[in-house]
């Protein structure tokens, strides 16, 4: 019984009833004006008016803002589960503007019946409950002694409720009914949908490369910071922690940099500080009066390899890069992954040397990160250098988006990071 009652005490009910009731007041507008409502049958009046509703919902259909208009009011009105079901966009197309019309009439008819009832149905409860003695709809009951006799108080007591309920119950799916209607005919086109999928793969996109940076960033000045500190206490040589303070300190401010940038994209997703145009930073310039905004490039790694010394990891490297070879885009990505394969290697591989190779040849940037392995790592053949594998998923993420390919594993007693992307597809 909750189950039969309770739509009919909904508030969407009375919402979506609300909705159909504006079809009724369209078609008694239009009858006022023409052909009037007086003077003709009723077969004559549906003649008229109904193709003159038709033409007038056909022209309004045309209207590139009546799509949007009604897709508000059905988004506001029908109570839909997803609002996204109903576009609110105006028509782009004459596949938009043939559905729109289409809706309205529908809407028009449907609303129009459903007004019609709500407005007898009511009148003839009246009826029944202050007139019982009259016949109503032409009802009458046997009296006695076969006679008939108009009405009775015993049956009018109870058609009542049962008329009342049958109308709400004919709201109710009619508003079901309206609502399947607007997800049908007033949608996302596939053209919409299909824009609204690439804006979802983009902030998809954006959301990862936020964490990616972080990942990246922060989780080398954490790893530096730990091993320092725990190399100074171990030592206990006050020149050593005096240096290794220096190195915490300014492993510590490119940090805050690296994390003021990565807030300030949050912030205004628009705005890259010029870090977004693949032209607007070689990558292999000076790194003097870099922007907080502006993401490190292959002219950085230098201080990232005295930063790994200064840990206890001997680094040699080997850049083989002409200068504004690289685009901008290319330069940054590639510093951010030789910065995750030196982190992989202070992290599992403390105090171990690595060897970095970077260099551009037959039109691909190659980077190659190797350091010796070590038992108590905790590392296997194939296996992942950590739990998780963020690290190795956002490096390959990286080559990915740059159209080359990351592999990384043991080989010959190291475990070696290879990255090869092509110069064409980075910019």
């Amino acid at each position: 019984m909750p189950r039969i009652l309770a739509p009919l005490f909904s508030a969407t009910t009375y919402a979506r009833w609300l909705h159909l009731m504006i079809g009724l007041v369209f078609v008694g507008v239009v009858l006022m004006v023409y052909p009037g409502v007086e003077g003709w049958s009723r077969g004559e009046l549906l003649a008229r008016a109904v193709p003159l509703d038709a033409a007038l919902l056909g022209l309004a259909a045309l209207v590139p803002a009546m799509r949007r208009a009604e897709g508000v009011q059905a988004r506001l009105l029908l109570v839909p589960d997803r609002e996204q079901d109903i576009a609110v966009e105006p028509s782009r197309g004459w596949a938009d503007r043939r559905r729109t019309a289409a809706w309205l009439v529908g809407r028009v008819v449907l609303g129009w019946l459903v007004g019609g009832a709500s407005v007898l149905v009511p009148a003839a409860v009246l009826d029944l409950v202050a007139r019982p003695e009259q016949a109503v709809f032409g009802l009458r009951w046997a009296g006695e002694g076969g006679e008939e006799r108009a009405g009775g108080p015993g049956w009018a007591v109870l058609l009542a409720p049962v008329l009342l309920f049958v109308l709400g119950w004919l709201v109710v799916w009619a508003g079901r009914l309206q609502l399947a209607m607007a997800v049908r005919l007033l949608g996302p086109s596939p053209a919409e949908r299909l824009a609204a999928a690439e804006l979802r793969a983009e902030r998809l996109l954006e959301r990862n490369l936020l964490a990616r940076e972080l990942h990246d960033s922060i989780g080398h000045a954490l790893t530096v910071t730990v091993l320092q500190a725990g190399a100074a206490r171990e030592l206990g040589d006050p020149a050593f922690a005096a240096r290794a303070l220096e190195v915490i300190e300014e492993t510590g401010r490119r940090a805050m940099d690296d994390l003021e940038r990565t807030l300030a994209l949050l912030r205004d997703p628009g705005d890259r500080g010029g870090s977004g145009s693949p032209g607007s930073d070689s990558g292999t310039g000076s790194g003097g009066g870099e922007d907080a905004r502006e993401r490190p490039g292959i002219d950085r790694l230098p201080a990232l390899f005295e930063t790994a010394r200064a840990a206890g990891s001997p680094v040699e490297a080997r850049v083989d890069v002409p200068s504004g070879a690289l685009p901008g885009v290319l330069s940054r990505e590639g510093y951010r992954i030789v910065q995750e394969g030196v982190t992989n290697a202070l992290k599992y591989a403390p105090g171990e040397p690595i060897g970095i190779r970077i260099a551009v040849r037959d039109g691909s940037l190659e980077l190659r990160c190797a350091n010796a392995l070590r038992p108590q790592s905790g590392r296997s053949h194939g296996s992942s250098p950590r739990r998780g594998g963020k690290g190795l998923r956002g490096i390959r993420e990286r080559a990915v988006l740059l159209g080359g390919e990351a592999t990384a594993g043991a080989e010959a007693g190291e475990w070696v990071l290879t990255v090869r992307v092509p110069l064409r597809l980075a910019g």
